[in-house]
């Protein structure tokens, strides 16, 4: 069985030394994927952002993975795009994309829309948020069960988001999570972006040992 492997999300603010951060973070332990998430900005202003973070990326041989935006993802290349249920349709965005590009959908809390992203050709499922998180708004609160039920019966890989901590995660990785994705726990670390990576790093190798 593939252990669990850490996604990393993006703040909001990608600007100014951000760019060092990620070098750090990613220097510090493994990380599968980033996930470049902006907000309120166009595509020139968001691409300009991108394009280093994305070298950066390559650099580590990291997956660079646009929130939201096909045509973005498309414009830089990206090795995939993480698509809301509000964003464009999976079959849309496969048509704009091609085969090879990772596409993976938003599913809350519901075992439908999982099995609709799967069916549609989605390459991984993202459910939350397990726990209080103040990255984002969120309604739905999955339990450990649907994790559980998910990596027994389908070969897609799932992300569990939302609140995820070095000391709450063990629960995630045992239920069979195959990616933990991580915002505030990375970045707001006391001890600095690289220090928070470690300490996933050391929870993720234990709970693979087992």
């Amino acid at each position: 069985m593939q252990s669990c492997q850490l996604y990393l999300i993006s703040p909001l603010d990608v600007g100014g030394a951000f760019p060092d951060r990620l070098r750090e973070a990613l220097r510090a332990g493994p990380v599968a994927a980033f996930q470049f998430r902006v907000k309120d900005i166009d595509q020139q202003q968001a691409a300009g952002l991108a394009a280093p973070l994305q070298a950066i990326c390559d650099e580590y041989d990291v997956a660079f993975i646009v929130n939201d935006d096909v045509a973005l993802a498309r414009q830089l290349g990206a090795d995939g795009v993480h698509l809301g249920q509000g964003d464009e349709s999976l079959k849309t965005a496969r048509e704009a994309l091609g085969k090879d590009v990772q596409i993976g959908i938003t599913c809350h809390d519901s075992r439908h829309l999982a099995m609709e992203a799967g069916e549609g050709g989605a390459n991984y499922v993202a459910f939350g948020a397990f726990f209080p998180t103040e990255t984002k708004e969120t309604q739905y609160r999955p339990e450990l069960d649907l994790v559980r039920w998910w990596s027994e019966m389908m070969e897609i890989p799932s992300v569990a988001i939302g609140g995820i901590t070095p000391e709450n995660c063990q629960p995630l990785i045992d239920a069979g999570a195959d990616f933990l994705a991580v915002c505030g726990a990375v970045w707001n670390d006391p001890a600095g972006p690289a220090e928070a990576v470690k300490k996933f790093a050391d929870v993720m190798s234990a709970g693979s040992a087992d």
